[in-house]
């Protein structure tokens, strides 16, 4: 699953896109959320949306759960960049 780059990172890597992973910031651009800043808690691969701790809603019994959100709805803030494979990736 990809996202959009900020312009900042857009201008970094000179990409436009890249595969969101666990651990990245990014900011919802659409929808009830628009706005918001969070971190991707979980990857929905089946489904294709993501699980930000930004988006929550709250069940009848008052547990709390992640809204899906799907990817192309979200902008990349922060990279994750604990593996360095995914570093080589950028650069390149």
């Amino acid at each position: 699953m990809r996202a959009h780059l900020s312009n900042p990172l857009r201008e970094k890597y000179g990409r436009r896109t890249f595969s969101v992973r666990t651990g990245d910031t990014v900011k919802i651009m659409r929808g009830e959320y628009a706005g918001k800043e969070g971190k991707v808690e979980r990857l929905h691969l089946k489904e294709g949306t993501l699980a930000i701790d930004a988006a929550t809603l709250f069940k009848a019994n008052g547990e709390e759960v992640p809204r899906p959100v799907y990817p192309s709805n979200v902008m990349i803030t922060k990279l994750n960049l604990e593996d360095e494979m995914r570093e080589q990736t950028l650069e390149e």
